[in-house]
């Protein structure tokens, strides 16, 4: 049967209430579009601020408060902890302008403008960007703070007695960080001003319990079915016992779905160092001997160190794949450790003839005795190219334990007593030895008066931890410092290549000063003594070259010596 709607009364009151509706909600719809032609959506919210029907201005101050938010550090959180973090650690981009836009786009759906006339309000999500890279890099880092990390699967050893027995550490599944999702999230969520909840996710460890199980019952067993020999150098062999063995070696996870054996370094090394250290071999420097009447190199030796990461690397395979009827040898690995200085590198140094020598005499015997102990510390010395020696530094401390003894000084301007009185002696020696060979003077220091058995502006003193001799071989070659002494002198003689020639002229006394008067109360230290004057003078050195002759350089030292005092003891 077929219903004619003009012949229908309440069919066509239906239509008539339906299209005047229709009607209603059109000039409703028209005029709420002329209305907010120029505002945001009604009943729009963006980042939980309330954004509907608002002028451009107003529009702009919701987005400058986002703005102002994504200023601020984001609190992560998941199950297993929270952080806080930089938007810009996490890759974190706000674009306000495209978020305005987006705010101030009419939604062409009527329904959904009809809604928001009644009062529904829709989520408007801010236009964030997200660099994946920074992100993940992050997180990455964040991993031992938010996420609950897997438990791999193991064995390890119950060690009872003389017996090791290998013990399941069974796997268990972690939760970790959704990666995408997370991103989505953050991307809606990060201007909410309120913590970020990351989404996780289930993950398996690598290795299953099925693994474990084998490896237990398998090669765990048969690890420690015997004992291991461990063959060092010089006839040494450590025997390890399957007790000891199982105090240091596990199986980890290998990354591939597996087990694969480890020993434990520092567990290791603290077990077998105290025999097997004996075994290392510290290296020899190259050196110089005077036996045949001049330099001649003494070869260096290599030394050796043990590779611990090799030889128990070489232990877990052997132990894992023999049976317990097999014999069990390990061969410990070395490192070589090669000498500062090889015997190839000391021949290359030119170390051959005399290039300056200089002797200093008259001294007491007191003087004499830390004059020889001194020398005799810097025998031999090596001085390589561009180095620098210091006096100092080289012999150390130069006390009563070293065997020096109380000999004359000159403190505050008059003699006086100390141990180690007459190295300055020495200084002055070696310094004109390092002058006369044209090295590089670095530091040193006169006396403050003149003693007569010295060169005039050429002399040092030292005294430990104050004043220092110190010059630097400026040269291309090694010098090699062969000192001399006998009871009447000291002589300093430089060994290398000779390049230079050097002139010393020795300048006019002038400003001449009279001597004071000094009283002393009497004792051992005062040491009476007529007084002498003072003056200024200089030295010239003049270094030339020694094929063509041609001057190099020329420098001028000016010093000034203090009066002497005469001394009474009163």
């Amino acid at each position: 049967m077929v219903v004619s709607v003009n012949s229908n009364p309440a069919v066509r009151a239906v239509v008539r209430v339906f299209v005047g509706v229709t009607a209603v909600l059109g000039v409703v719809l028209a005029t709420d579009l002329v209305l907010t032609e120029d505002a945001t959506a009604r009943g729009a919210v963006v980042a939980g601020i309330p954004a509907g029907n608002l002028d451009p201005y107003s529009a702009q101050a919701v987005v400058d408060d986002l703005s102002v938010r994504a200023a601020q550090p984001v609190e992560l959180r998941t199950e297993s902890g929270s952080a806080t973090v930089a938007a810009v650690d996490l890759g974190l981009h706000f674009d306000p302008d495209a978020t305005k836009a987006q705010l101030l786009e009419q939604p062409r759906n009527p329904l959904t403008r009809l809604l928001a006339i009644l009062g529904r309000t829709h989520t408007v999500d801010p236009v964030v960007t997200v660099d994946r890279a920074t992100f993940d890099a992050t997180l990455d880092e964040l991993r031992p703070t938010l996420e609950k990390a897997a438990v791999e699967g193991g064995v390890h050893y119950d060690v009872s007695g003389d017996v090791a027995t290998p013990v399941a550490d069974l796997p268990a599944a972690g939760k970790r960080v959704a990666r995408d999702a997370a991103v989505t999230t953050l991307s809606r969520h990060w201007l909410d001003a309120e913590p970020v909840d990351l989404p996780l996710e289930d993950f398996d460890p690598s290795v299953s319990a099925e693994v474990v199980q084998e490896t237990v019952v398998g090669v765990a067993t048969r690890a420690v079915a015997a004992p291991v020999t461990l063959e060092g150098a010089d006839d040494t062999s450590v025997r390890v016992t399957p007790a000891e063995l199982g105090t240091i070696l596990s199986f980890v996870a290998d990354g591939r779905g597996g087990l694969q054996p480890e020993i434990d370094t520092e567990a290791g090394v603290e077990l077998l160092g105290p025999e097997l250290v004996e075994t290392e071999r510290k290296p020899v420097d190259a050196t110089f001997t005077m036996s045949s009447g001049s330099p001649t190199v003494v070869p260096s030796r290599d030394g050796r160190r043990i590779d611990w990461d090799k030889t128990f690397a070489s232990t877990a395979a052997t132990v894992t794949g023999a049976d317990a009827s097999d014999v069990r040898v390990v061969e410990v690995a070395y490192d070589p450790i090669r000498p500062k200085l090889t015997t190839v590198q000391a021949r290359k140094l030119g170390v051959r003839e005399v290039v300056s020598e200089f002797t200093t005499s008259g001294f007491s015997s007191a003087s004499g005795e830390n004059i020889r102990l001194v020398a005799a510390e810097v025998d031999g010395a090596l001085v390589k190219p561009g180095a620098k020696f210091s006096l100092n530094g080289y012999t150390g401390p130069r006390g009563t334990a070293q065997g020096y003894v109380t000999s004359t000084i000159i403190d505050d301007g008059h003699a006086d007593k100390a141990v180690g009185g007459g190295i300055s002696q020495f200084a002055t020696t070696l310094y004109n030895a390092a002058y006369f060979a044209g090295l590089e003077d670095v530091a040193h220091t006169e006396h403050s008066y003149y003693i007569s058995r010295y060169p005039e502006a050429r002399e040092a003193t030292v005294f430990e931890g104050a004043i220092d001799l110190v010059f630097r071989n400026n040269t291309k070659h090694g010098v090699y410092i062969d000192t001399g002494w006998s009871p009447s002198g000291i002589t300093v003689r430089l060994w290398s290549t000779k390049t230079v020639e050097v002139q010393s002229i020795t300048g006019e006394r002038h400003s001449y000063t009279d001597p004071p008067s000094l009283k002393l109360p009497k004792g051992d230290n005062c040491i009476a003594s007529t007084g002498s004057r003072g003056f200024t003078t200089s030295d010239t050195r003049i270094i030339t070259d020694a094929g063509s002759g041609a001057e190099i350089s020329r420098n001028t030292r000016t010093v000034k010596y203090d009066p002497a005092p005469n001394v009474a003891c009163v």
